[in-house]
């Protein structure tokens, strides 16, 4: 799904202007200097047309300090998920 070729090693993808980092069925999203980041965990997926496509995902908003959630929801989609990581990060991370 996603594609790090071309991203340096001291460098991290970004979404909307936030790192993100996926490793296998897990994502981290948002920088960890913040108060709050976002964990997620693809749960179940399809196939598609060009491989599988997350379809049930847990979305967890996580303290930084302790790694303690404070939020959180099963969603179906990625894009959902992204809905909710943005909400969280902006409503908390002020």
């Amino acid at each position: 799904m996603l594609d790090a070729k071309g991203v340096n090693e001291n460098e991290y993808l970004e979404y909307k202007g936030k790192p993100l980092v996926r490793q296998d069925n897990e994502i981290i999203y948002g920088d960890m200097s913040d108060k709050f980041y976002i964990y997620m965990m693809i749960m179940t997926e399809k196939d598609g047309e060009n491989g599988s496509i997350p379809e049930k995902v847990m979305v967890q908003l996580r303290e930084s300090s302790t790694g303690s959630p404070k939020e959180q929801k099963i969603v179906v989609g990625l894009k959902v998920a992204f809905d909710y990581a943005d909400a969280w990060l902006e409503r908390y991370n002020k």
